[in-house]
């Protein structure tokens, strides 16, 4: 079977909705184009920079809790345990740098690096010019939107793999590993304790699967990457601060980050799964809703660059 050949850049508008019949039905094809996007998103000098700065947040966390309980007292400011959760008990076991990590970038700097990714995903494509080419490809509006959201997932898991597999490292360098006391005190053997660490960072990455379909939104509303990202960032702001607010505690369980820290109950003995399946029938939510959003907003949307 040929090839299509691609079609001339004045029948954009009707290639790019529509595409080929061939390349569309071709599921090699497809996966092609999610390879694409995967390695021009992980190949950005932004990209590494940010995996870069996940990667050193565990570090300046070891290191800091290294230099202040180097005279024998524990974590946190004034000795009393405070800061991210699991921070007092890291000096304990240095598996617990995960845990600590991942509580404390989860927050702010991962969110805000897949806010980064999903708010120039579309936007980014169309300041530079390259969007109306990719569809030209011919890619299909959906498919290529579908990718790009597959990309950003992607990156989410990766990301969070990055500050696990940092905080594996300088927690082993710098503290005593051993058999792991979970939340409700019982003792787990270490190896069984690295099997929680890896489930605890899936579900860290799939928390962000609504606040990605957000980003994606947001990235097709407009032309300008940087505009999506600092509008994708202010919505995560916004709904942080609107989150803390106790007077506004009837709506925070329907904000995107409001179960995000429930990863912790995956450290309890059995697992509590309550919280962590309402994160994740809420990430659904929100993914159903603004990837549907996204999807109408970029079928109908006049390509223009």
């Amino acid at each position: 079977m040929s090839q299509a050949e691609p079609a001339p850049a004045g029948t954009t508008g009707t290639t790019g909705t529509t595409g080929t019949t061939t390349d569309r039905r071709n599921p090699l094809w497809t996966l092609g184009l999610l390879r694409s996007e995967l390695t021009t998103t992980l190949r950005r000098w932004r990209t590494v920079a940010l995996l870069g700065v996940l990667a050193a947040v565990p570090v300046l966390i070891g290191i800091a809790v290294r230099i202040e309980t180097a005279d024998g007292s524990s974590a946190g400011p004034g000795g009393g345990g405070a800061g991210p959760a699991f921070l007092s008990q890291v000096t304990n076991n240095g598996l617990f740098l995960v845990f600590a990590s991942l509580a404390a970038v989860l927050p702010v700097f991962l969110p805000m690096a897949v806010g980064v990714i999903a708010g120039d995903s579309v936007a980014g494509e169309a300041g530079a010019g390259t969007l109306r080419y990719l569809l030209v490809a011919p890619a299909g509006r959906t498919r290529l939107l579908l990718a790009k959201y597959a990309s950003t997932l992607v990156f989410c898991l990766i990301a969070t793999l990055v500050v696990a597999a940092s905080a594996l490292a300088v927690g082993a360098l710098l503290f005593p590993v051993d058999d792991l006391t979970t939340i409700s005190g019982t003792r787990i053997s270490f190896g069984e304790g690295l099997l929680r660490a890896g489930l605890v960072a899936v579900a860290v990455a799939a928390s962000l699967i609504g606040f990605a379909a957000l980003g994606l939104f947001v990235s097709t509303l407009t032309n300008s990457g940087i505009a999506a990202m600092a509008a994708t960032v202010g919505v995560l702001i916004t709904v942080q601060i609107l989150d803390a607010i106790p007077q506004l505690s009837g709506i925070a369980p329907y904000l995107f980050s409001h179960y995000w820290l429930s990863f912790s109950d995956l450290l309890r003995e059995p697992f509590y799964w309550d919280e962590v399946l309402k994160n994740l029938e809420l990430q659904a939510l929100y993914a159903a809703v603004f990837g549907s959003a996204a999807w109408a907003r970029f079928t109908a949307k006049d390509i223009t660059a």
